[in-house]
């Protein structure tokens, strides 16, 4: 096995770089599926579109919550069977397809063994990753995950697009078969390294004893990991669910499909470039950037045509990069629990986030089009961007959010107890 150089760390183990390439395997199958399910569940099976609608949410909610049962599973089995477990349900949901494309109830079925196959696999896949990783080098590697989950997410829809609606169940036994064998390369997976502080208790001991270990939220430490995520996930689904409704009336499909190429590429190349930059960031000021640039970039989306929706979808890529990676190394700093768990507590955020977005947009939505002004619906999101990490940051620093309030910790009290003395 590679051992990393004495330097910290900027090799890629062999195991490390399999799960970034299953990453983009694993996206690219299904994304070469999952996209066209609304009209395969319509047109071929003969659902009802309310009948669609309540499936596809049903299965992206099974898909983002159950996030918080891989940690506790990492911990019963470990993140190798984990991944294994995942790997697993989620071949067997994609062959149920097979057969699935002749009964409504089967394809049903096979799309929730597949949501929940996803569920248990994206938090143990990323706590793999890092386990055996320096601080310093989890940006990289998380950043690098992310290009490959998103590399495989823009290529699998137009790879498919030939096959989907012509020989479905031709792609889906060729899908079954490329999930089985990324599964045998994960059951040749060695176990995950320790983490340095894991394995050397007396290092983790000096930590502690400098304050450099892992502590509890203190007010200068800004809004929970998880609050943020919620409302990242939020902000970002208004953008995801509604640019199509209102670039391609204004553009063409074909332009917006151009912009969806784009912003992919923009996004697998540019994070991994400024990871490093992300992770320095103060919690504080990534917010401001992150939600700043979804504020400027629904804004500009606004103003329409080819050059503000291609602008504001490139604003919208840059508030992605920074809140997403950041909300994700924030949770892991904060957090003593194992990394599968805080992956798994960052999913169960982003699905919450994601349930309020489509929630609350297809009514502004509608209501923006009854007033004849799509544009007031972006303008509205911007609105939402700038206001709600202020309410938020607001909310936990006076203690009014039950969960969160900050709770006087150890590191605190030296300051409070000297006050008297003074006299």
């Amino acid at each position: 096995m590679a051992r990393k150089p004495p330097t910290g760390g900027r090799r890629v183990t062999a195991p490390q770089a399999f799960l970034l390439a299953a990453s983009f395997l694993i996206t690219l199958g299904s994304f070469a599926v999952l996209p066209y399910m609304s009209v395969l569940l319509h047109q071929r099976l003969g659902l009802g579109l309310g009948t669609v609608g309540i499936v596809l949410a049903v299965a992206s909610l099974v898909q983002f919550s159950g996030g918080v049962f891989a940690g506790a599973l990492a911990e019963r089995i470990g993140l190798r069977a984990t991944m294994l477990t995942a790997l697993a349900v989620r071949t067997a949901g994609f062959a149920a397809f097979v057969p699935g494309m002749a009964s409504p109830v089967l394809a049903v079925g096979a799309l929730l063994l597949v949501s929940c196959g996803a569920a248990l696999y994206l938090p143990a896949n990323k706590a793999y990753l890092v386990e055996g990783a320096d601080d310093a080098d989890r940006p990289r590697l998380l950043s690098a995950s992310g290009s490959a989950f998103n590399a495989g997410i823009a290529l699998g829809p137009p790879a498919a697009a030939p096959f989907v609606l012509g020989s479905p169940t031709g792609l889906f036994s060729y899908v079954t078969a490329l999930f089985a064998l990324v599964g045998v390369g994960h059951a040749l997976l060695p176990p995950p390294a320790a983490h340095p502080a894991a394995a050397h208790p007396a290092a983790d001991a000096a930590r502690a004893a400098t304050g450099n270990a892992a502590r509890p939220r203190r007010p200068d430490d800004g809004p929970p990991p998880f609050a943020v995520t919620v409302l990242s996930m939020y902000i970002f689904m208004f953008f995801q669910h509604y640019l199509a409704l209102y670039a391609v009336p204004r553009t063409s499909a074909s332009y917006y499909g151009a912009v969806l190429t784009g912003y992919a590429c923009l996004l697998v190349i540019t994070q991994p470039l400024l990871s490093r930059w992300i992770a320095a960031l103060a919690y504080a000021d990534a917010m401001k950037v992150g939600f700043g640039s979804m504020a400027a970039g629904t804004a500009v989306i606004a103003c329409g045509g080819y050059a503000g929706i291609g602008a504001g979808a490139a604003l919208m890529c840059l508030g992605e990069i920074v809140l997403f990676l950041k909300n994700d190394l924030e949770a892991l700093a904060r957090s003593r629990a194992a990394p599968a768990a805080v992956f798994g507590r960052q999913r169960l955020a982003a699905g919450l986030g994601a349930f309020g977005s489509g929630a609350v947009g297809g009514q502004v939505y509608a209501g923006a089009e009854v007033m004849g002004s799509a544009p007031g619906f972006w303008l509205a999101v911007c609105l939402q961007a700038l206001v709600l990490p202020v309410l938020l940051t607001t909310a936990v620093r006076r203690g009014r959010i039950g969960p969160f309030a900050h709770r006087p910790d150890a590191t605190r009290a030296p300051k409070e107890q000297k006050r008297p003395s003074r006299g």
